[in-house]
């Protein structure tokens, strides 16, 4: 029943109910799939066989398999890769450049200095006789 060139649709995951073609069979379990969906290992259970078999090579490549889906009028939307961006990386701590210098630590000797005299200045209340 699950042969190579059998036209399917995919049940589960997020490639639900769209088309694909059994590229190789891997195992009893396991078929790798392409079409409309992502390239990758699929889980028979997964999958409903249709009644057509495509003509195609085993392990096809993608070009091959989107040009036998168009001749049954199956449209594949391919998507292209995202371009890579680099990704910040983390610093150790130890190891930064940007580091805060550290409040200075202050002795008592130095407070002592710091401290103003005690020297206070009254201010004279200047009452106004009327």
């Amino acid at each position: 029943m699950y042969e190579v060139g059998r036209l399917c649709v995919k049940l589960a995951g997020r490639d639900a109910n769209k088309r694909c073609v059994i590229i190789e069979i891997l195992d009893d379990v396991y078929v790798m799939i392409d079409g409309q969906t992502r390239r990758r290992k699929c889980n028979i259970n997964h999958l409903e066989p249709l009644d057509k078999v495509l003509k195609i090579k085993k392990s096809a490549s993608h070009k091959d398999i989107v040009s036998v889906l168009k001749k049954e009028k199956i449209s594949v939307v391919d998507t292209k890769p995202k371009k890579a961006v680099e990704k910040p990386k983390k610093l150790d701590k130890s190891k930064r450049t940007d580091k805060k210098e550290k409040p200075k630590t202050v002795t008592k000797k130095e407070v002592k200095k710091e401290k103003p005299s005690k020297k206070t200045t009254t201010k004279k209340k200047e009452t106004k006789k009327k």
